[in-house]
């Protein structure tokens, strides 16, 4: 357990109102791609204002669709900093791995520093931040994300560096995914790199057992949204 962890455990013992903000990409902002189903930024509400009976946390979705993280970095202040956070989630690097895109292409260690450089503005607010890698894509239908396999593993990286709490979404998109065509969980999927509504129940449980949060509700969503999938036996 990170030092992290022991202070966020600390906080929801205390029973202070916290503010939450989960920010990143598309994938966590989360248009389109559900159907009108929620994201797993939402999961995370109803879990933690709902069946948790936090009512008095606020929790807020920040991420832009195709935003990279120096675009966050650059818009912190709003993006982050406004909310007076106590915990901050971040998943990013699926756009940052392109070969396309006005941003032009940028090397996995450059990405890395920048993601160092998050870690260390969100710990200058007093708020616990939550590093999370991106889902598994399918390269052959999105070859300009080819490289996002060393992204991920630089925001392992920087975890691992920063002491930071680190939810591995990637790593069990791939272990869904061990069994299928290309190793994509389709049933999860609502294109090459974005995940449906399915994927998102799976990124909130993950995001909910990293966090140390009580996880059987959104589990039994979880499965009651996959029910009559291939998935269904993961």
């Amino acid at each position: 357990m990170t030092a992290d962890a022991t202070s966020l455990h600390a906080l929801l013992d205390g029973g202070t109102p916290l503010n939450w903000v989960l920010t990143g990409d598309s994938i966590t902002h989360g248009l389109v791609h559900t159907q009108g189903a929620r994201t797993y930024a939402e999961h995370l509400h109803e879990l933690i204002r709902g069946d948790l009976v936090r009512t008095q946390d606020v929790v807020i979705n920040t991420a832009i669709s195709g935003w990279r993280v120096v675009q966050l970095l650059e818009d912190f202040e709003r993006r982050v900093a406004t909310w007076r956070p106590q915990v901050v989630t971040l998943m990013i690097g699926t756009n940052d791995c392109s070969t396309t895109g006005a941003l032009g292409t940028i090397e996995a260690s450059e990405f890395a520093a920048s993601v160092t450089e998050f870690v260390a503005r969100v710990r200058d607010l007093g708020a616990i931040p939550v590093l999370q890698t991106p889902p598994t894509i399918d390269p052959l239908n999105a070859p300009e994300r080819s490289r996002i396999g060393e992204f991920v593993q630089a925001i392992r990286d920087v975890a691992a560096a920063q002491d930071t709490i680190l939810v591995d979404q990637f790593a069990r998109f791939s272990e869904l995914g061990a069994d299928k065509v290309n190793q994509v969980p389709w049933a999860l999927m609502g294109d090459p790199f974005h995940p449906n509504a399915a994927g998102h129940a799976v990124l909130a449980l993950g995001l909910a057992e990293a966090l140390g949060l009580e996880a059987e509700p959104v589990r039994d969503r979880v499965l009651a949204g996959l029910r009559g999938q291939l998935l269904l036996a993961h």
